[in-house]
């Protein structure tokens, strides 16, 4: 008798890029591109893309109205990751967040020790919750994006993905917040 379970469909999701910058535009905007290829490759929806400057404010108010719409699943910001002064995409993010996914921020520096060695240390990318969304902040680099897609992303927004994936927990994300 198997106990192999039979194979999943695919299950697309809903994804929205935000860029975060105060000198680029969306012409101008590798790393949102790096994302919406891959997003649409892995046969996932882009369910909308837009660039926001280095606010604080500005970008919890954008998540907040992505997480807001019924057909945004995943919110990927890219940009304002670092420990600039400007850097403050990771301080928004938390300002959303019901729930922190705290091993993203630590299996994307794996990730990117592998590519760029101790460097990875200056990354404060990570990942949360909110209003049954997914969001995560990406460092503004092109390399940076293809990692995160590439090492974590992609298998984790893949139904198929075993033994576990973000996906089949989406139905739960809210439950919290359902009538008993």
């Amino acid at each position: 008798m198997s106990t192999a379970r039979p194979p999943r469909e695919f299950i697309p999701v809903r994804i929205a890029v935000l860029t975060v910058s105060d000198t680029r535009s969306l012409a101008e905007d590798r790393s949102g591109d790096t994302l919406a290829a891959r997003i649409t490759e892995a046969g996932h929806h882009l369910a909308a893309r837009d660039i926001c400057p280095d606010d604080r404010a500005g970008i919890a108010g954008r998540l907040r109205a992505w997480i807001a719409d019924p057909d945004i699943d995943v919110i990927l910001s890219t940009g304002g990751t670092g420990l600039t002064g400007r850097d403050v995409t990771v301080e928004a993010h938390r300002d959303v967040y019901e729930k922190e996914i705290d091993a993203f921020a630590t299996v994307f520096t794996l990730v990117s020790m592998e590519k760029i060695g101790t460097s990875a240390v200056q990354s404060r990318a990570c990942g949360g919750v909110a209003g049954g969304t997914y969001l995560f902040a990406l460092p503004g680099s092109p390399g940076a994006c293809r990692d995160a897609w590439d090492g974590i992303l992609k298998a984790q927004l893949d139904y198929r993905h075993m033994p576990c994936n973000f996906v089949e927990i989406m139905p739960r994300l809210d439950e919290h917040q359902r009538r008993k």
